[in-house]
């Protein structure tokens, strides 16, 4: 039941080419930044990234872009991220634009053992075009299919040593889902303590879903847009 890795580097030991990674995350908040790091170390290529967002330039997953790692990219707001942009309008990567709430129903689905769904987010906008449409009672919707994963990887608070974690405020964001979502979920934790340590209806997610725990260091936690308000004058 001991799920604890040494580093990340060697819970991402079996992390190979072209595999299909969901990332949590919502901007920089909750984004597992020591195991994005490792990622890049490994030096895999042609992955297939699920994620709300692509990190911006030179942090978070936009180190993965710039490093040329990924191939393709699922995702629901990439505005932050001039290297996405670029390599998007030369053809270097392909792009699925996605509906934010889709995104986490989609991912939710794959959690729950729900192959498809019908939404009527999307109709009439170019997202119709990628989709089957049906109508009920006089309206039409969208068939959006689960989105599975071969490896998660998630960032929590607290976890203990079987994987049971617990968020922190927003930083939970898109993390329990793509943890719900995909054959492998490596999280890494702020805090890393014994088994029975946490209280138990203090748990956000269920060590059943977590197959491998590292203790993460040297958090950055960047800010992705610092909003102040102005100097009141005397």
């Amino acid at each position: 039941m001991n799920k604890v890795f040494a580093s990340a580097a060697d819970a991402l030991h079996d992390l190979t080419d072209g595999m299909t990674l969901l990332v949590g995350g919502f901007g920089l908040s909750g984004n597992p930044e020591n195991l994005i790091t490792a990622v890049h170390e490994r030096g895999v290529t042609r992955l297939n990234l699920v994620s709300n967002n692509a990190g911006t330039d030179g942090h978070g997953l936009g180190v993965l872009l710039e490093a040329r790692q990924i191939s393709t990219m699922t995702g629901s707001y990439v505005g932050e991220n001039k290297e996405f942009e670029r390599q998007f309008l030369s053809g270097e990567l392909q792009v699925e634009l996605c509906p934010q709430g889709t995104l986490a129903e989609r991912l939710r689905a794959a959690g729950a053992g729900i192959p498809a769904f019908y939404t009527a987010t999307g109709v009439g906008t170019v997202r119709e075009e990628q989709c089957e449409v049906r109508e009920f009672d006089g309206r039409r919707y969208l068939l959006e299919r689960a989105l599975h994963g071969d490896v998660a990887l998630v960032k929590a608070w607290k976890g203990d040593t079987h994987g049971n974690l617990v968020f922190r405020k927003t930083a939970r964001n898109f993390n329990p889902l793509v943890a719900k979502a995909a054959r492998i979920t490596i999280a890494e934790v702020e805090h890393l303590v014994p088994a029975g340590e946490l209280d138990p209806d203090q748990i956000h997610l269920p060590g059943i879903y977590v197959q491998r725990i590292v203790q993460g260091t040297g958090y950055q936690k960047w800010i992705e847009q610092r909003t102040v308000r102005p100097r009141e004058e005397n």
